[in-house]
């Protein structure tokens, strides 16, 4: 059921950390095979753990889950089964969520006396709007792929979980041979004006605006448009 483990969640930090640093990764599909994409954490690995215990391990268990989401790079989440509990926080770091039409997600921690720590309670709350996600974390209900569509969840529904990736993958590949930089700064710049006032977010837009006329793709692009041409980005 692709249990969030401490090994798991260590390798999700590695992974993004890989992804990142490769120029040959241009997009990231995470996926969890045909039947679940992560039906949560290992619950039997943290029942025994007392507040000292999680006091020293909820900051890196959250920070694995946000290294996927500064992935610099176009990142979509392709959810079969379940993804509840870590699982659908591990999705909620993604830029996108494709899920099947049997598939069901939600942040079922209340039943376990906890609430979400990976994400849930924030990155939700700026996805579904707060009183939508105080209802999913409060009442930890499940939701399915029509009502999570319906709310802004994911994106996209297919209709069974054998097309999940190959959606996935479809739509990320325009991105793949696009302006690379330009791709990092777009989400940079919706990203961290979230956190920002409107103000800061404008100088922040405008700083990563003006980096980009440094970039060889920048000059490719606008040549391309006055020669009437398609562009040939490099990444650079």
């Amino acid at each position: 059921m692709n249990a969030l483990n401490i090994d798991i969640q260590e390798g999700l930090r590695g992974a993004a950390a890989e992804f990142t640093r490769d120029p040959a990764v241009r997009a990231v599909v995470v996926y969890g095979g045909e039947k679940v994409f992560a039906a949560g954490a290992d619950i039997k690995e943290m029942a025994d753990m007392s507040y000292v215990d999680m006091a020293a391990r909820a900051g890196a268990l959250s920070s694995a889950f946000d290294a996927i989401a500064r992935i610099p790079k176009p990142v979509v989440a392709a959810i079969t089964g379940y993804a509840l509990g870590g699982g659908c926080e591990l999705a909620l770091a993604c830029d996108w969520r494709i899920a099947a039409a049997d598939a069901k997600l939600g942040q079922p921690e209340i039943n376990l006396g906890i609430i979400p720590g990976a994400g849930g309670t924030q990155r939700l709350a700026r996805l579904v709007g707060p009183a939508r996600a105080k209802d999913l974390v409060m009442s930890g209900r499940f939701v399915d792929a029509a009502e999570a569509l319906a709310i802004g969840l994911v994106d996209r529904v297919v209709p069974t979980a054998a097309e999940v990736y190959d959606a996935a993958v479809a739509m990320v590949q325009p991105y793949v041979g696009g302006p690379a930089a330009a791709l990092r700064a777009a989400k940079l710049a919706v990203d961290g004006g979230l956190e920002m006032d409107i103000a800061a977010g404008l100088a922040w837009e405008s700083q990563l605006f003006a980096a980009l006329f440094a970039t060889d793709d920048k000059q490719e692009g606008m040549a391309a448009f006055v020669e009437k041409r398609k562009p040939k980005f490099t990444g650079r």
